[in-house]
């Protein structure tokens, strides 16, 4: 599937895309194991303006969010290109991951650590040999546990259920119910994602139920203090530690 416009044409701006090298030491293995795959999850809004994007995503990273994804429905390619890039530099400065939505060439282009794919969005086995053995792969499972069990076989590292709740970024989705999480954990080993408007008031009972990621936009990008709320989220996942 070939969504980037990588062709010489893309004008880049170099205030957003100064190259960041690659972190020593990682070698030829996945970006992170499955097990660390745990906390709030980051999702961007489809925002034009990269110098607001990269200026609430460096709040969220500093203020302790180690997993972001990044989606934007609305850009174009090359706008997809310089806001990718421009992330995969804040998260390595932030020591964060980074997974690039539904689109291969954009995250092996940007070298993201992996890729998201929903049902639409091609096969997973494919999408597996296309990253290799080093890169993440998460999967869209709606609320089915039949997609949960074949994107596992198919080598996703996480799964991802929901909309939990009414969500301003997909607002005629089918809703899942939290019963899916513990039926998952009893059939899957994966981390499992929940997803779908996602807000502090409503976050607990998922976290409960045995999400071990929560994906959050609004409430996050949206907050009147992104990195407060990410504090907030985070001690929501130290609370049912203890």
């Amino acid at each position: 599937m070939m969504k980037s416009d990588q062709s010489p044409s893309c004008q880049r701006n170099p205030s957003f895309l100064t190259p960041s090298p690659s972190p020593g030491g990682r070698g030829e293995r996945r970006a992170a194991a499955p097990d660390t795959l745990k906390g709030l999850y980051a999702i961007t809004p489809d925002w034009p303006d990269t110098r607001r994007l990269l200026d609430v995503t460096e709040a969220i990273l500093a203020a302790g969010c180690g997993l972001l994804q990044y989606r934007n429905k609305a850009a174009s390619g090359c706008h997809r290109q310089e806001q990718a890039v421009a992330l995969r530099g804040l998260t390595r400065r932030y020591g964060a991951l980074l997974i690039i939505n539904d689109d291969l060439d954009l995250a092996l282009f940007s070298e993201a650590d992996g890729a998201h794919l929903g049902e639409d969005d091609g096969e997973l086995a494919a999408a597996r040999a296309r990253l290799g053995a080093t890169k993440l792969l998460g999967a869209s499972c709606y609320r089915s546990l039949g997609l949960a069990l074949g994107a596992e076989r198919a080598g996703a590292d996480y799964i991802a259920f929901g909309s939990f709740f009414a969500s301003p970024s997909k607002p005629l989705a089918a809703r899942a119910d939290p019963a899916i999480l513990p039926a998952a954990r009893a059939q899957s080993g994966l981390p499992l994602c929940a997803i779908g408007g996602i807000t502090l008031d409503n976050a607990a009972p998922l976290l409960r139920a045995g999400a071990d990621m929560l994906a959050v936009i609004s409430a996050l990008y949206d907050a009147p203090d992104p990195g407060q709320a990410t504090r907030q989220f985070t001690q929501l996942f130290e609370d049912r530690n203890t």
